[in-house]
C-alpha cells in the first residue's frame, strides 16, 4: 500500500514538472546541452531535430540510449546521466518548441 502511494506520488512529481518545463518559454535544466548537436533549424543533418518531435518519443529514444537498445558513439553516455524526470522535462519542453 504504501509503495503504490509512493509510486503514484513520484509519478505526478514527474507530471509536473514535465508540464511546468513545458509551460514554460525557459529551458529545463540540461535542455541546453541537447543544441550543441541537435540543432534548432530545419538542416538536413545525421543528428535529427528535436523542436516539435513527439514528448513521448524523445524519452522513448532517451531510454533506449540509456538501456543499450539502441547504438551510439556518444547518446548512451549522456542518456545515462539525465534522470527520468529530467528526461521527461526535456522531451515536453522541445516538442512545445516549434
Amino acid at each position: 500500500m504504501i509503495a503504490t502511494r509512493l509510486l503514484v506520488a513520484g509519478a505526478m512529481v514527474c507530471v509536473s514538472i514535465a508540464t511546468a518545463s513545458a509551460a514554460s518559454s525557459e529551458s529545463p535544466p540540461g535542455a541546453t546541452s541537447c543544441s550543441g548537436c541537435h540543432s534548432s533549424a530545419a538542416a538536413d543533418t545525421p543528428v535529427p531535430r528535436l523542436n516539435g518531435r513527439n514528448a513521448a518519443e524523445i524519452v522513448a529514444q532517451m531510454q533506449a540510449f540509456r538501456g543499450g537498445a539502441r547504438p551510439a558513439t556518444v547518446m548512451d553516455r549522456i542518456a545515462k546521466g539525465f534522470s527520468d524526470a529530467e528526461v521527461q522535462a526535456i522531451a515536453a519542453w522541445y516538442a512545445e518548441q516549434r
